[in-house]
């Protein structure tokens, strides 16, 4: 499968994994500051639970971020052994950024033993440490089990539920480095992660992704030429591939005709019965509010994520009060509000030509997801 055509816990979305943006250091009029985050790098563990026990992995080598085909963000995946002998599952995760001047997300994929031969090739065949993956991690056949954006720490879940990690499996970490605020000296990074695991038999958790597209115009007072939609879809393309710019057409599809603007959704069908446990919701540095909601503008109407007042640097997991089961025939939407107006307030963003914003990779593009830990079928 590719960025296209993931799913997952019976739920239909089409999926593009999440990546973060620049950290900026002013907090413009009427916006919650993206005032930074290192101080929320280094977070106490909450106690092992009954069974429960720490495996510390990091990346073999510092690894210097090279962003390619002439932009400013380099997605990176690197392979990890966590040497499992029998299969253990994933109770909680607390990703380790060694320098937060560079690393703005991490996603964390399984690889099931029948395909780490072929995440090992892709290693082996790459030059330098680890392999570029924009999108996904480039192999295919995974699943999404842990990940970090900033304000994110380990959240705990009831102990009855894990990511199940066979013997064997690999690990994937997916790293996206910015550097539009080093001034061209990205130094290097080594950063790690400190799983929680059990080997006692659980019920599996999977991560299910909700998407709505992006189609920001350039503001009033801007002009360029990347305020022109189709420049900038291709210029989408050109810095991440054409996968992207099919992403941008397939959401633009499946989610129906947009009108350009700040405020966009997506409704999604559920496929079959899963219960929620907990929700994020990302967008980069022009994202003002998100919300999720279960089956809107039907007498079985309800929230499962609401922040009207969106913060780049406080993208924590929420868990729901009380889980909630989706089923066959409900639906999903998530709408997402971004502002171009943003742009002339972020100095990251002061400093690129103005854009019409749509889906896309970097920290000048813009997302829309809604991130869920669910468990399939009912509780």
């Amino acid at each position: 499968m590719n960025r296209l055509a993931r799913t997952a816990a019976l739920l239909f979305a089409v999926v593009l994994l999440a990546s973060c943006g620049a950290r900026s250091t002013a907090t413009p009029a009427g916006h919650t500051g993206h005032t930074g985050h290192a101080a929320k790098a280094t977070v106490a563990a909450p106690p092992l639970r009954a069974g429960e026990r720490f495996v510390n992995l990091t990346m073999a080598e510092p690894y210097t971020p090279n962003p390619p085909n002439g932009g400013t963000d380099d997605y990176r995946c690197f392979l990890i052994d966590p040497k499992l002998a029998s299969k253990v599952f994933l109770t909680g995760a607390q990703f380790q950024p060694q320098n937060l001047d560079l690393v703005h997300h991490a996603i964390f994929f399984r690889i099931d033993p029948e395909h780490a031969a072929k995440a090992r090739e892709i290693d082996q065949r790459t030059p330098g440490q680890g392999w570029t993956c924009f999108g996904d991690d480039g192999v295919g056949d995974s699943s999404w089990v842990a990940h970090w954006a900033p304000g994110t720490s380990e959240t705990l879940l009831d102990p009855k539920y894990g990511y199940e990690l066979p013997p064997g499996s690999q690990l994937v970490m997916q790293v996206h480095y910015n550097l539009l605020g080093v001034e061209g000296k990205p130094g290097t990074d080594r950063s790690g992660i400190r799983l929680r695991v059990t080997d006692q038999p659980l019920r599996p958790l999977e991560t299910a992704l909700f998407q709505a597209p992006v189609e920001l115009p350039c503001t009033s007072k801007e002009s360029g030429p990347l305020c022109d939609r189709a420049a900038a879809v291709e210029d989408v393309g050109a810095r991440f591939g054409e996968e992207l710019k099919d992403q941008v057409a397939i959401l633009t599809k499946y989610c129906g005709p947009v009108e350009p603007g700040p405020t966009q959704h997506c409704d999604m069908p559920i496929r079959g019965t899963a219960t929620v446990h907990a929700m994020a919701g990302h967008m980069h540095l022009l994202g003002r509010a998100i919300k999720v909601e279960l089956n809107p503008g039907t007498p079985k109407a309800r929230t499962l994520l609401d922040v009207p007042d969106y913060n780049f640097d406080d993208q924590s997991l929420r868990v729901l009060p009380k889980p909630v089961t989706v089923n066959k025939g409900d639906v999903v939407r998530v709408t997402c509000t971004h502002d171009a107006g943003l742009r002339a307030l972020l100095p990251q963003l002061q400093k690129l030509p103005p854009r019409y914003v749509v889906w896309g990779d970097g920290t000048s593009d813009e997302m829309c997801l809604g991130i869920a830990i669910v468990t399939p079928g009912a509780t």
